[in-house]
């Protein structure tokens, strides 16, 4: 329960609408406020001294000089007094006039850190304060004394950043969004989220985000520097099924179970939780979804759960913090769910179960052991055995065994479908595949039997007559993987290699970790998207359908233009040519000649531009 609201201000825009808030969730919590601000009389009475050698002679005879000290010190300090005073009176009229509980702070000294110390020497339950003060220019995120206040305390802040919402004071139908990871502060902020979302009237949607690209993406990175025998050593191929066996499944039903949990807590307090469970790097994808669900409050544990207490702020956190286009409710507090802390205080282990969990890659140990936990606590034991710790790991992080026949990995379930002897059935929510038989519900996000797609030979088949025919390629750890023709004509379009080679990783991974028959340009171009950050345009021949294929040698030459608006024009113009032309695939050749135009077309605009300052035949000898 919030009881004492901190609101630093410094009268810039951000400031005031804090005061806003402050006040209308004040009145809500019936809290009381303290409002601050930090002057620097002793910081100007420093400088003032530096140049005292820069006055006038007049003014550097000692007796002269000791009274402008006095008069410097005398009008700072108290001018700076009084400017804090009215800062602060804002504030102190509007709780009046609201009946809420005032209290107001001054101090002299260096911004944040009075602030950090005033934070840490009371017993505040929010502080409140503006992404950006007086010093904010164009590009600024995070103003230096937000950020170092947060980086020095251990307490919930509310960052206002949407100061158009807020300088109005709460009222909007936006949703209050939370971040959850599993852990303790993340679920401490749902529990504040809750309450706000009571207190408001206001809709809750909680996301959960796993990453089952990024050892895929560093594997495929660094074995082109290893040498044979290290790669030997290795066992590239083993370390990635370990990945997918043990991790990508299994972080998919944990974190889906996170947000199971949440919308349990929820349910406890009379809210409906909406929650949506996404796949990749966890910052970037609550951006995209809070761009897209449009939150009027974010809320995220201050660290996560890969975290350890001696963290000042995670990193999603922190960019989340800059990047979110929404005010950000950093969580400090911690909370357990009951079914965790009963399950964590109640369960005993034997020697043979610990002696299990640490087989269990220590990146992942953590939520492997809630897993294993909640799944004893449910089933009433009282005792975590190895057998139980066995089957939660089975049943989380399937192995290719004939226990989960249904899970077979990607290269038997696309040899079953190349034969024309199986059928694998695709959950469109989350990607996970079943074979033979359409399930009813699925096992990992629980989408119904109606969202399963089915994929089988005559599917393939007709995806490679649409995309120009399918061929067949090897990954870095051995799996065979099918392409479309229009798929790696998109791939290649990516001019910047290092570019290129992540988004193949990825879409890679996503093929193997959705058991995908077949990688499409569908899937390609949500990667390539996913990966620039750049919305793509699928560009076809009007007599075929099919996307322009680029060689090799194309996109080496396209790479010599210069990066940014020239590349980018002059990959539109290589399209455009190839379109007019009809023709599927970009060579060199063609580059080149589409290269000449455009070099031809700069010419005469600038040799349009300049006319009547020079010879237009002296001017094209110039430009040669």
């Amino acid at each position: 329960m919030v009881k004492k609201i901190y609101v630093p201000l410094d009268n810039s825009d951000h400031s005031n609408a804090c005061l806003t808030l402050a006040v209308d969730l004040a009145k809500r919590f019936d809290a009381s406020v303290i409002g601050s601000h930090v002057y620097a009389a002793k910081m100007h009475d420093y400088r003032f001294k530096q140049m005292e050698y820069t006055l006038p002679e007049e003014y550097q005879v000692e007796a002269e000089l000791e009274r402008q000290r006095k008069i410097h010190d005398s009008l700072i300090t108290m001018g700076l007094k009084l400017i804090t005073e009215s800062y602060i009176d804002v504030l102190d009229q509007r709780c009046q006039e609201a009946k809420i509980p005032f209290e107001r702070k001054m101090f002299d000294g260096r911004t944040f850190q009075p602030i950090v110390e005033d934070i840490q020497n009371n017993d505040y339950d929010l502080v409140i304060m503006g992404a950006l003060g007086l010093g904010a220019v164009k590009h600024s995120t995070l103003g230096s004394v937000t950020d170092r206040v947060i980086r020095r305390t251990t307490i919930d802040t509310w960052v206002v950043k949407d100061i158009e919402t807020n300088g109005n004071g709460i009222g909007t139908d936006r949703p209050i969004l939370v971040g959850l990871d599993g852990s303790p502060q993340s679920f401490a902020g749902l529990k504040t989220a809750i309450s706000l979302a009571k207190l408001l009237n206001q809709r809750l949607e909680a996301v959960a985000v796993y990453d089952p690209y990024l050892h895929y993406v560093m594997f495929n990175s660094i074995i082109g520097v290893l040498s044979e025998k290290a790669s030997k050593v290795f066992r590239f191929k083993d370390q990635e099924q370990l990945h997918e066996e043990i991790i990508d499944t299994g972080l998919a039903k944990i974190y889906q179970s996170h947000l199971e949990v949440g919308k349990k807590l929820a349910k406890e307090e009379g809210v409906e939780l909406t929650i949506t469970l996404m796949d990749g790097k966890a910052f970037e994808k609550v951006l995209l979804y809070a761009d897209k669900v449009k939150p009027f409050l974010l809320v995220i544990g201050r660290i996560g759960i890969h975290s350890d207490d001696t963290m000042d702020i995670g990193s999603n956190a922190e960019n989340i913090l800059r990047l979110a286009p929404c005010d950000v409710f950093l969580s400090s507090q911690k909370f357990y769910p009951p079914i965790d802390l009963k399950a964590e205080e109640t369960m005993v282990w034997t020697e043979e179960a610990e002696e299990k969990m640490k087989r269990v890659p220590g990146h992942v140990r953590g939520i492997a052991r809630t897993a294993v936990l909640r799944f004893a606590f449910e089933r009433g034991h009282s005792i975590v055995s190895s057998s139980v710790v066995q089957e939660v790991l089975e049943l989380f992080m399937p192995k290719k065994t004939k226990k989960t026949m249904a899970n077979l990995a990607i290269e038997l379930a696309i040899e079953q479908i190349r034969s024309g002897k199986g059928v694998t059935y695709i959950c469109s929510g989350c990607g996970h595949a079943a074979r033979d038989f359409k399930p009813v519900r699925c096992s990992v996000c629980g989408a119904g039997g109606e969202k399963f797609q089915k994929i089988d030979k005559k599917t393939i088949e007709a995806l490679g007559s649409e995309e120009g025919g399918i061929e067949e390629e090897t990954t870095f750890d051995g799996v065979k993987l099918q392409w479309t023709d229009d798929a790696r004509g998109l791939l290649k379009t990516i001019s910047s290699g290092y570019v290129r080679r992540r988004t193949r990783a990825r879409i890679e991974k996503v093929a193997k970790v959705q058991r995908l028959p077949v990688i499409t340009k569908e899937l390609t171009l949500q990667m390539i998207e996913e990966t620039t950050g750049e919305t793509q345009e699928l560009k076809h021949d009007s007599r075929t359908g099919v996307s322009p294929v680029w060689t090799d040698e194309a996109v080496h030459r396209l790479e010599q233009v210069p990066a940014g608006f020239m590349r980018s024009m002059t990959k539109d113009k290589i399209e455009k040519l190839a379109l007019e032309k009809g023709i599927s695939k970009i060579d060199l050749s063609l580059s080149e000649e589409a290269i000449g135009k455009a070099k031809e077309t700069m010419t005469h605009t600038i040799v349009n531009y300049l006319q009547g300052e020079k010879d237009q035949k002296k001017i094209r000898e110039d430009l040669k």
